[in-house]
């Protein structure tokens, strides 16, 4: 990666207007909706699609699911036109594959990565088996599903994965710097993936730390490789 190039921010867990603004005011390039009951920042599809609305041309909308059924993506991406897929969960290479075929929609597969064991999750082969995702969105595996605030050790991942890469668990405006520099050349290239670090409360973002957050992503491009 060189300094000209921008990493993409996605923002993530949004139930409001109002904050749905404020990261698009800031800069954020897509927008998350939990369409995923269990989580505290889920939202109904017909509230994703409300949410949407309010985005400008050129930010881009995402469904997050977590192992849900085929009828139920096909319907909220009925619902959020021009959305992208992320899938949370449990999904197999051949369902997100269908399911990107089934609404023309590009698929993100997070990769939940152990605490406890990052050297021993096989990014390589995840990335092969996941070859026809847009992207690997890189997450923290903690229980449940969804994001649960943790990092790991970005030190600990391969250097030559072969996908485009979106960082994601655990950042802050005071770490995603470091998570940039640590990765932006481990992969095709390289975004980022917030949801609680620029939180109130969960759900609930602040928008001053989503200024802050796109301020620090920003700072860590100028940097020199």
């Amino acid at each position: 990666m060189t300094p000209q190039q921008r990493t993409r921010i996605k923002m993530c867990g949004f139930t409001r207007e109002a904050d749905v603004m404020a990261a698009c005011a800031a800069g954020a390039d897509a927008i998350g909706f939990v369409l995923y009951p269990p989580s505290p920042r889920s939202v109904s599809i017909e509230r994703a699609a409300e949410l949407a609305r309010w985005l400008p041309a050129f930010v881009m909308p995402v469904l997050l699911f977590v192992n849900d059924t085929p009828e139920r993506i096909q319907s909220a991406c009925s619902a959020v036109p021009g959305a992208l897929l992320q899938f949370h969960g449990d999904e197999s290479p051949e369902f997100c594959a269908a399911m990107s075929l089934a609404t023309g929609r590009p698929h993100l597969k997070a990769a939940r990565i152990p605490l406890s064991g990052v050297a021993d999750f096989d990014l390589l082969e995840f990335a092969l088996l996941h070859q026809q995702a847009q992207a690997l969105l890189l997450d923290a595996h903690v229980d449940g599903y969804g994001g649960g605030g943790k990092t790991f050790n970005w030190s600990l991942l391969p250097p030559n994965v072969n996908a485009h890469l979106v960082l994601s668990g655990g950042l802050t405006p005071a770490n995603v710097g470091d998570g940039i520099r640590a990765l932006r050349s481990r992969g095709l290239s390289l975004a980022v993936d917030v949801s609680s670090g620029i939180e109130a409360a969960k759900g609930l973002k602040d928008a001053e730390k989503i200024q802050q957050f796109v301020a620090a992503v920003r700072a860590a491009d100028a940097d020199p490789l």
